[in-house]
């Protein structure tokens, strides 16, 4: 990867479930430090997106680039070790261990102690309701703190791009700003790349540098995220405008 070459790079990709062809010839890329959000309606391809690139689901056709290698084979348990990791939809925590072995969970491939000491003290420290929670089993918490507890696990991996998938979903506004304030710092201060797929469309173009708009598999418009705000088309469908 040269420093001209986007950190993810989607080709031509084509990918579905069986008979189902869902996506159809997409392009898009994220370059490295940019959050880059990815909106359109229910079914329009948000979510298998992100499992094309996680691996999750095999493209059919098309390549897809991560770090400059191409990744469009490789299983998806191998990609948290490189640094591509995903948020999924629905948080997908595990209810039964407790806040604490959630967070190590994201650190399973890792054998630095220090490291990780050090990393769970900073998810703490975004995160404080964690440390508090720490004894509890991830099930008992709220919906917004799953989340958070979702987006600790992640960073425990040590991601070069997070992969959101509909952070905002069922939690209530006032943990929805704070996460989102969360994401924004931690692109801030540390220059994380994300990719996030997103109904709230307004929100998600708020803390984006850029954004593009899917629609039955095909990207339809793409640009600057401030450019798709204002963009009476997006207003119309996405903004309630």
């Amino acid at each position: 990867m040269t420093p001209a070459d986007p950190l993810l790079h989607l080709a031509g990709v084509h990918a579905g479930y069986g008979p189902i062809h869902v996506l159809k010839d997409l392009e898009l890329h994220v370059d490295a430090g940019e959050i880059v959000t990815l909106i359109g309606a229910n079914g329009a391809g948000k979510t298998t997106t992100l499992l094309a690139i996680s691996g999750i689901i095999t493209a059919s056709a098309g390549t897809v680039h991560f770090c400059g290698q191409d990744i469009t084979a490789v299983p998806a348990h191998a990609l948290p070790g490189r640094g591509l990791v995903q948020v999924p939809e629905g948080r997908k925590i595990f209810p039964r261990l407790t806040v604490h072995e959630n967070l190590l969970m994201g650190a399973y491939l890792r054998n630095d102690s220090a490291g990780i000491a050090k990393d769970l003290a900073h998810v703490h420290d975004l995160f404080p309701i964690l440390r508090e929670r720490q004894r509890q089993s991830g099930g008992t918490l709220s919906g917004g703190e799953q989340q958070m507890l979702a987006i600790g696990r992640a960073l425990m991996a040590k991601p070069k791009l997070l992969l959101l998938d509909e952070p905002s979903m069922g939690i209530a506004p006032l943990l929805v700003q704070k996460i989102f304030q969360t994401l924004q710092r931690l692109n801030r201060d540390e220059g994380l790349a994300m990719l996030l797929v997103e109904q709230n469309a307004r929100q998600a173009l708020s803390i984006a540098h850029r954004g593009y708009v899917l629609e039955t598999g095909n990207i339809t418009l793409s640009g600057p995220a401030s450019d798709l705000l204002a963009d009476p088309r997006v207003q119309a469908a996405y903004l309630g405008g």
